[in-house]
């Protein structure tokens, strides 16, 4: 029987599933997913102050559309034999998605560094949160004001001192100067001091050393700078780009046999932009990999990647939230409305669970519908 195996556990490895099942239908065909854990981790929601709320188990996903989970880290591609390496074990394929995710650039180097906190995985959010919990006025120190920084800094402000710390000479930076003035406006109305052009320099037992000299007091130091994709590209591609990330066709394909979805795919957004590291674009690479997967082997036509329309949402804590849309980030809502559709959106990558029929529709819906569109303008399903 011909064998589709995905590597990765997160939202692209997940979908990439659930795309294999849907294309397969009927026919003979065993699809497999490799992944060391239990859960699918929805990441975007770890900065919560609940991260246990933020997985689903794997088995309610896979189970119903009869896919296998082997629990094992993968070690080796080998593209030539079309085998893959897990848990010492070899499994054969004959196509494979790589959907194995990135993880979080920790600093070399840095003195006290095995000190920090991050919320890249549960496990680390669960640590952030235990040393906090049902603690008030404790003071945190969040370098990097990038996205994921912004929404754990004006979380962790409801009830704590946060000094936010960032090379850059703006906080935002990635987010272009589209909604910079509603950011700045969220982090005065929360009180959390910004240190620009300034990063940590050491890490102690309750305090942080910045680039200009200053000792800050710091009960927590969160890390939320730079991203990079699986290193498991590397064995897939010898022409990566600056993320790591395996370039890819309109299909998504890699090589002849090998498919790439989520963050670690090059995939092209238009002309001028590529994808970007998170859920809105991991969700629909997967479901397209994972049904070209299945549809080449069982000759069915495959689907080319056709991105939606690129949206924003950031979620900042008591003062809100903001939902963009565009490349140049125009705000089209602020505060409570923004607050509102991020909550919308966190409850819509939620996968559903159980029910075998709703699982497959949903992958066959490519993108999430999205508020703030006109009907000509909506994701087509």
């Amino acid at each position: 029987m011909a064998h589709v195996v995905i590597i990765g556990g997160g939202f692209a490895g997940v979908w990439s599933a659930a795309g294999a099942a849907l294309a397969r239908g009927e026919a003979d065909l065993r699809i497999t997913l490799i992944a060391p854990d239990e859960h699918l981790v929805l990441r975007p929601r770890l900065y919560e102050p609940e991260p246990e709320l933020a997985k689903v188990e794997l088995r309610r996903i896979l189970e119903p559309i009869g896919v296998e989970h082997l629990r094992a880290w993968v070690s080796t591609i080998d593209t030539g034999r079309r085998v893959v390496v897990a848990g010492g074990e070899e499994i054969g394929y004959d196509r494979l998605v790589l959907a194995a995710g990135s993880k979080l650039v920790r600093p070399s180097g840095l003195p006290g560094a095995e000190r920090l906190f991050d919320i890249d995985t549960l496990d680390g959010a669960r640590r952030l949160t235990g040393l906090l919990r049902d603690r008030e006025d404790y003071s945190a120190v969040v370098v990097g004001a990038g996205f994921t920084g912004l929404e754990i800094a004006t979380a962790l402000a409801a009830r704590g001192r946060v000094l936010l710390v960032d090379r850059s000479e703006v906080v935002g930076g990635e987010l272009g100067p589209g909604p910079r003035k509603e950011i700045e406006a969220a982090l005065d109305e929360l009180g959390i001091e910004c240190r620009l052009g300034t990063t940590v320099t050491e890490v102690g037992d309750g305090y942080a050393v910045l680039s200009d000299g200053t000792k800050a007091g710091a009960d927590a130091v969160v890390w939320s700078v730079g991203m990079r994709a699986s290193e498991l590209t590397r064995q897939i591609s010898g022409e990566l780009d600056h993320l790591g990330r395996v370039p890819v066709d309109r299909r998504l394909r890699a090589l002849p046999e090998v498919f790439v979805a989520g963050d670690a795919a090059m995939a092209a957004f238009d002309d001028e932009h590529t994808v970007m590291q998170a859920c809105q674009h991991a969700t629909p690479l997967g479901k397209v990999a994972g049904y070209n997967a299945a549809a080449d082997l069982l000759g069915v036509p495959l689907r080319d990647f056709t991105p939606g329309p690129y949206v924003t949402c950031l979620d900042l804590g008591g003062a809100g939230g903001i939902f963009t849309r565009g490349w140049d980030r125009r705000v089209m809502a602020s505060g409570a409305d923004g607050a509102a559709i991020k909550k919308r959106i966190n409850q819509q990558i939620h996968p559903p669970v159980d029910d075998a029929a709703k699982i497959l529709a949903a992958a066959d819906r490519v993108y999430l519908e999205l508020p703030f569109f006109p009907r000509d303008e909506e994701p087509a399903a």
